[in-house]
């Protein structure tokens, strides 16, 4: 395994040893000693799976108590992953920073508390697992606007993205700043 740096405190890119030969490919995915060594020192408590289509953008989702960190990737398919900072204090705040997360490099995300997170799928249909440090509860799910152009995400999409509803009726970071508990 090897972690990569991104330019936002906290948020590590992992790249999986995969082994591959004539019949297919062999990665370890998670193993928490590996990860804690990297500097995740979380335990993770839930899973999560999601398959899109082509256009589908997810996000930008986060949990305000006790907050939620996860690991993402994208089993099958491709996807752009971003995550935002909303920790108040650090001198990334509003900041954006994307990466391809895809079934061929295996790389791997990991977002800290105190980010929002989202990803549009790039290929024709995208399956996307993480792991989840608290468990999900819609009493402190939060979000804010993918298209907030305070924050300016650069989405690589050439169509109109397909959202929910609940995303595309997020307020915009400055609407929920000063309420954010990081």
């Amino acid at each position: 395994m090897r972690t990569l740096e991104t330019t936002l405190a906290g948020v590590l890119a992992i790249e999986p040893a995969v082994h591959g030969d004539h019949r297919g490919f062999f990665a370890e995915t998670f193993r928490a000693d590996a990860w804690s060594a990297a500097g995740i020192g979380v335990e993770f408590v839930q899973d999560n799976h999601s398959r899109s289509r082509r256009g589908t953008l997810r996000g930008m989702h986060f949990q305000t108590s006790p907050g939620q960190a996860k690991l993402v990737r994208c089993a099958r398919g491709a996807i752009f992953d971003v995550v935002v900072d909303l920790r108040r204090d650090s001198p990334t705040f509003g900041r954006w920073e994307g990466f391809t997360l895809d079934d061929e490099s295996m790389r791997q995300l990991y977002v800290p508390v105190g980010f929002a997170h989202g990803f549009c799928v790039t290929s024709e249909v995208a399956d996307v697992v993480y792991k989840c440090s608290s468990y999900y509860d819609a009493a402190t799910e939060a979000g804010i606007a993918w298209d907030d152009p305070e924050v300016g995400i650069a989405w690589p999409l050439g169509v109109e993205p397909i959202v929910s509803e609940r995303d595309a009726g997020a307020p915009r970071l400055a609407e929920v700043a000063a309420a954010l508990p990081f």
